[in-house]
């Protein structure tokens, strides 16, 4: 991944991490904890922000390596990217009553952004 679509994803994560966080503390909080789900959404909420600022670091490190990124490199943001939107789009979508199968999603996201982690370590040892 470029450092400028890197740099792109983290503004459209951080954007809409900080307004769903805040509808989630404003216009959705009475939904939210009538329905024992607003700890839900603020998981989704916080994990979407803090992946949105490793993508971030991630576009400024590609941008100033002399290096062209390895395959490690070029794999974690995508997997962050990736793992953001099913971990984070699952758990609001279960926030707000959708079908508990969807909640087999939410696995699938996490291990998505573990991997994402773990290329980053991979990346930086291979620098």
């Amino acid at each position: 991944m470029q450092h400028r679509t890197a740099l792109a994803w983290a503004g459209a994560l951080g954007a809409t991490g900080v307004i769903l966080g805040a509808f989630g503390a404003h216009a959705l909080k009475a939904t939210l904890e009538a329905a024992g789900t607003r700890d839900i959404w603020d998981t989704a909420s916080r994990y979407q922000l803090l992946h949105a600022a490793a993508l971030l670091g991630f576009a400024g490190w590609s941008r100033s390596s002399p290096a062209r990124p390895g395959r490690c490199a070029a794999w974690a943001p995508r997997l962050w990217v990736a793992g953001t939107l099913l971990f984070s789009g699952s758990l609001y979508a279960l926030a707000l009553g959708a079908p508990r199968g969807l909640g087999a999603v939410t696995p699938l996201g996490g291990a998505a952004l573990i991997a994402g982690w773990v290329l980053c370590a991979g990346a930086a040892l291979a620098a």
